[in-house]
């Protein structure tokens, strides 16, 4: 009985995924001027953060503190 409950539950569980993937999630299509003016807004924002990427100077790597290996001093001579 505890095989076929697991198989019934395995199953809804893939079930459900499935459904929940193939929600679309995706593109929308809107008359509302709002959500339209919106939309157009944070692609110039998006537009004019990627040019100002682009015209800066590139960054200077920062300076990483790692593992410094330094020699081991000569041992004295005998």
């Amino acid at each position: 009985m505890k095989k076929v409950s697991l198989a019934i539950l395995v199953s809804l569980s893939a079930l459900t995924s499935a459904a929940y993937a193939q929600q679309d999630q995706g593109v929308t299509m809107s008359t509302d001027p709002a959500k339209a003016a919106d939309v157009e807004q944070r692609a110039q924002d998006l537009q004019a953060r990627q040019q100002a990427m682009e015209s800066a100077p590139p960054a200077m790597p920062k300076h990483q503190k790692g593992m410094h290996h330094h020699k081991k001093p000569a041992a004295p001579a005998q």
